[in-house]
């Protein structure tokens, strides 16, 4: 097949999700989920804790295999294309997974090798990673010096050093402190804005959904909506996020206090 025109690539999204369903035995924790992360666009997933949103995630990621719909990565199909279609991804998973008694520049060489990267080059990719999230004058130190902000903040550096088109985010901020976790989605949002990165943020946070975004509600396996913030605020009849969820989803409680 012949490659895609520089414009047509252009207008490949980052991540296209199409009808997938996914269960655990009887347990069925998505149901027809569809989504688009568009090429330098920062997408608020937003869900209570067991909506569905990791299971997506591994499922996006191979750690899972869909076996209904179609998962998208710049146009390679997941299943049918993982190498092309993993390449261009970068993930930030819930869970720590950065070796706490080697240094920055140690962790992130180890990932660079995973990816073909090696010698000078491997370390002058961790250096650029570095220098995005703040933290190039750190390489030397060990990873247990930092504070979890800072984790993070190596975390998506880590995620960036193979220049992805699409980066997911699962709970990126959970335990942080409002500091760092302003610090945090700044960084994520000016990769968008700069680096031109599709960005899948999953969140149950309110507070860190802006009015430019774009949400997709997920709950209880099902996508409730999909689309810009003030529709989402009109379609609800309601003024904020937290009373457009409550309305949608239909629970007494908001989704912070749920969390």
């Amino acid at each position: 097949m012949a490659s895609k025109a520089p414009a047509e690539a252009e207008r490949t999204p980052a991540l296209v999700v199409s009808g997938v369903s996914h269960s655990f035995g009887d347990r069925q924790v998505l149901d027809n989920v569809s989504l688009t992360v568009e090429q330098g666009a920062f997408v608020v997933l937003l869900g209570l804790n067991g909506a569905g949103k990791s299971t997506l995630f591994s499922l996006i990621t191979r750690l899972y295999d869909n076996v209904s719909g179609q998962i998208a990565i710049r146009g390679f199909d997941v299943r049918r294309k993982p190498s092309e279609a993993l390449q261009r991804l970068g993930v930030v998973f819930q869970s720590r997974t950065l070796d706490i008694d080697l240094t920055l520049m140690q962790n992130l060489r180890y990932h660079a090798a995973l990816h073909g990267f090696a010698g000078r080059a491997a370390a002058e990719s961790a250096r650029q990673a570095l220098e995005l999230v703040g933290l190039a004058d750190r390489a030397n130190e060990k990873i247990r010096a930092l504070s979890g902000g800072q984790l993070r903040r190596v975390e998506i550096a880590r995620s960036m050093m193979h220049h992805p088109d699409l980066l997911l985010l699962d709970e990126a901020t959970v335990g942080l402190d409002l500091g760092s976790r302003e610090s945090v989605i700044k960084i994520v949002r000016d990769l968008v804005a700069h680096e031109g990165v599709g960005v899948l943020w999953a969140t149950h946070l309110m507070d860190e959904v802006l009015p430019t975004d774009r949400v997709v509600v997920l709950h209880k396996g099902k996508v409730l909506y999909d689309g810009p913030v003030p529709q989402l605020l009109t379609q609800t009849g309601t003024t904020s996020v937290r009373e457009a969820f409550r309305n949608l989803t239909g629970t007494k409680t908001t989704i912070d206090e749920a969390a």
